[in-house]
C-alpha cells in the first residue's frame, strides 16, 4: 500500500496497525472522499464526509461552480464549457446530481424572477390580446428544436463532444464569429423581442441546437442567430431570455426524470450554497445585461471566449 494512502486512512482515526486498510483512493470530490477499504477479505466503498478545514475547501468550492453558472448562464460564452473547464483544470467538480440540477434551477428561478410582472402580464392577456397569444407560441416554437433533437442526442452529446479539447475551440471559434457579427453593419427590422416574427422563431429555434455542443454557448447562438435575422442588439439579448426559460425549465425536467434515483441531499448545505449563488450571480446578469450590451456590444464576452479558449488549449498543450 502507498504511504500517501495509508497517512490519509490514518487521518481518518484508523491506525497503522487496524485490520481495516484501504488499498486505494477510489475518487474525492465536493461531497467527501471515497475509499475502497478491505476489511478480513471483504471489500466495501465507503464515503468519508470532509470535516474542519475541508468542510470550508468544499464550500469554497461549491460557492465557485453556483457562481461559474449563475454568472456564465445568460451571457454568451457558454456556461456548459466553463463548468467543464474548471472542473478539468481547476478541480471544481460538483457534489452529485442534486447539486448539479440545483445550480440550473437557481438560473431558472433568477430569470423568472426579473420578469414576473411581464410574464404575468401577458399570461392575463392571452384570451384577449393576440400579439400575446402570437409571442408565446413563437417561443415555444423556437423551443421545440432543441427539445426534439436534445432528446434524441442526449446521449451521444453526453459521451462524446464533452470533453475540455472540442470545448476551448468551440469557445475561440464563436468568440471570432461573436466578434465579426457584433461589427456587422446589420439591418435592424426588430427592436421588441415580443414581437419578431413567426418565421424567425423557428430558425432562431434551430440556431440555438448548435448550443448543444459544448462551449458554443445557448445564448451566444441565439443572440448571434437573431441579429443575422434583422433583431437589434437589445432585441436579440431579450429574446434569448425569454427562450432560456423553456429551454433551461425543459433541460432541468429532463435532468431531474433521467436522475431522480442517483440524487440524495446528504450535502444539502452545499447544495443549498450552490443554489443560492447561482441565483444571486444570475439575477446580477439578467438585470444588467440588457443595458451593458445596448451601450458596448458583445465585444468583451467574444474577447473573453478567445482568451478562455486559448489558454485551455495550451494547458492541455502543457499536459494539464
Amino acid at each position: 500500500m502507498a504511504p500517501q494512502t495509508r497517512a490519509r486512512v490514518f487521518r481518518y482515526g484508523l491506525g497503522p496497525e487496524s485490520d481495516l486498510w484501504a488499498d486505494e483512493i477510489a475518487g474525492e470530490g465536493l461531497e467527501g472522499i471515497r475509499f475502497r477499504f478491505h476489511y478480513q477479505g471483504d471489500v466495501v466503498h465507503v464515503r468519508v464526509p470532509l470535516l474542519g478545514r475541508h468542510s470550508v475547501h468544499t464550500a469554497l468550492r461549491a460557492t465557485a461552480v453556483g457562481l461559474i453558472e449563475g454568472l456564465t448562464e445568460f451571457i454568451p460564452v457558454s456556461s456548459t464549457g466553463h463548468l467543464l473547464l474548471a472542473g478539468h483544470f481547476l478541480g471544481f467538480e460538483s457534489p452529485g446530481r442534486a447539486f448539479e440540477v440545483l445550480i440550473q434551477l437557481g438560473a431558472i428561478l433568477a430569470i423568472l424572477l426579473v420578469y414576473f410582472r411581464r410574464l404575468l402580464d401577458i399570461v392575463l392577456r392571452l384570451r384577449s390580446d393576440p400579439a400575446a397569444r402570437r409571442f408565446v407560441i413563437g417561443v415555444l416554437v423556437a423551443f421545440l428544436p432543441a427539445a426534439l433533437i436534445g432528446a434524441v442526442l442526449h446521449g451521444f452529446i453526453k459521451s462524446v463532444l464533452f470533453n475540455p479539447f472540442l470545448v476551448c475551440c468551440a469557445l475561440i471559434a464563436g468568440g471570432l464569429v461573436l466578434l465579426v457579427v457584433d461589427e456587422l453593419e446589420l439591418e435592424v427590422k426588430h427592436t421588441d423581442a415580443t414581437a419578431v416574427p413567426r418565421s424567425m422563431d423557428l430558425k432562431i429555434g434551430f440556431i440555438q441546437c448548435l448550443a448543444m455542443i459544448p462551449g458554443v454557448s445557448r445564448s451566444g447562438s441565439t443572440i448571434v442567430g437573431a441579429m443575422l435575422l434583422g433583431a437589434s442588439k437589445r432585441a436579440a439579448a431579450e429574446f434569448s431570455f425569454f427562450l432560456a426559460m423553456p429551454t433551461m425549465a425543459g433541460a432541468f425536467a429532463y435532468d431531474l426524470f433521467k436522475n431522480h434515483k442517483q440524487m440524495n441531499f446528504d450535502n444539502s448545505l452545499l447544495v443549498g450554497v450552490g443554489f443560492v449563488v447561482s441565483f444571486v450571480a444570475a439575477l446580477l446578469v439578467v438585470k444588467t445585461l440588457l443595458d451593458y450590451v445596448t451601450r458596448h456590444g458583445f465585444a468583451p464576452f467574444a474577447w473573453w471566449r478567445v482568451i478562455i479558449g486559448t489558454l485551455g488549449l495550451i494547458g492541455l498543450a502543457l499536459g494539464f
